[in-house]
């Protein structure tokens, strides 16, 4: 898995034979930089963009390769022992029902390269089939997150703080709601970034140390998207430098860089809190996932948002927060493989279950 916040790759090695996912081993490898700077700048228009896209798919293969490698280099496992990968890509544009009332998602890949590459099965191209059939092709994790993290009798949420915010919402009774709150890591790890020269603000220390801006906060708060109803899903397609450049050029001149830092984790952390309130208010537990389970500041200004809620990081409910999607992405495969349905149409909005993702033999 490589998301939205493209701060790299994470894979598992995970075994669903008893129907429970129990990961055995997990490996990470930061995107060369490099790779990285194309990856983020082909989230927009560009001069010559099908071809960059294609050798971007090249090189993200052969990263995923690498880590897959590794993987069964660290089990002692031959790739005849591996069912199946399920490769996710790199997301750069994702426009579910605009445009033509179809709309896109595109994740950069070389499904048959890594196939090469491994000499394994690779199940990709995850998400088209549900935009085809009218929804939002996300978000996908919340059936999986019901497997792993449901609690009979009681609703419990779970919170992916990726690029993106996600909330899956696992009622007692077994319904399942999920989808898209906002931006989680994408908009503070640009602006760490711009300012200190460091790829993301680790534990929240530099946003802590700095003080929210009560008018920039409202301006953000003002997005038109947070309103919608769910089924609801977004990307860097919105929320991006361009948008937040709006915003405090509207709310913020002159702002101190740290300030605004505060802010858009008070932001990210207002925004999730305020769609669990409003969509689950009987939720007593918040299980949260992702990279932004690791910054402690996002996660006390969670806890203060939420005083009626435990909000726990997912490891302490069997799966670490970074191997969380990783796995979800592997039980997509075997679900794939195996012919049976994945996404969920009342979270997603499509017309009905399907089968997703295209399967590309070792």
């Amino acid at each position: 898995m490589s998301g939205t916040s493209l701060d790299g790759i994470d894979g598992v090695l995970a075994s669903f034979s008893d129907e429970k996912c129990r990961v055995a081993l997990h490996a990470s490898a930061p995107l060369a930089p490099e790779l990285r700077a194309e990856l983020l700048a082909l989230n927009a228009s560009g001069a010559d963009e099908l071809h960059r896209a294609a050798l971007a798919g090249n090189a993200l293969a052969r990263a995923y390769a690498a880590v897959v490698q590794e993987l069964l280099e660290r089990a002692n496992l031959a790739p005849g022992a591996i069912h199946a990968i399920g490769a996710h890509g790199q997301t750069v544009r994702h426009r579910p029902q605009a445009f033509d009332g179809t709309g896109y998602t595109l994740q950069l890949n070389n499904p048959a390269l890594l196939a090469e590459l491994t000499g394994i099965t690779v199940v990709a191209d995850l998400r088209s089939r549900d935009v085809a059939a009218g929804g939002q092709g996300a978000p996908l994790v919340p059936a999986f997150h019901q497997g792993v993290f449901g609690q009979g009798g009681r609703t419990v949420a779970v919170l992916n703080l990726g690029g993106i915010s996600n909330l899956s919402l696992l009622r007692g009774d077994g319904g399942v709601l999920g989808f898209d709150c906002g931006p989680a890591n994408a908009l503070m790890d640009h602006w760490c970034e711009r300012h200190t020269g460091r790829p993301y603000d680790e534990d929240g220390a530099w946003a802590r140390g700095g003080q929210s801006l009560p008018a920039l906060l409202a301006s953000l708060l003002t997005e038109p998207f947070l309103a919608l109803p769910p089924p609801k899903s977004t990307g860097r397609d919105l929320f991006n430098p361009d948008w937040l450049a709006a915003h405090l050029a509207r709310a913020a001149g002159g702002a101190r860089p740290q300030d605004v830092q505060a802010t858009l984790a008070e932001y990210t952390a207002a925004s999730c809190a305020r769609e669990l309130l409003r969509h689950a208010p009987d939720c007593g537990l918040l299980i949260v996932c992702g990279g932004g389970a690791l910054n402690g500041h996002l996660m006390a200004r969670l806890q203060a948002l939420l005083p009626g809620v435990r909000v726990e990081d997912s490891a302490r409910h069997g799966l670490p927060p970074l191997q969380v999607e990783a796995a979800a992405f592997a039980w997509l495969a075997r679900q794939c493989m195996a012919g049976q349905p994945a996404n969920l149409p009342a979270v997603t909005g499509a017309r009905g279950a399907r089968i997703l993702g295209a399967i590309y033999p070792a």
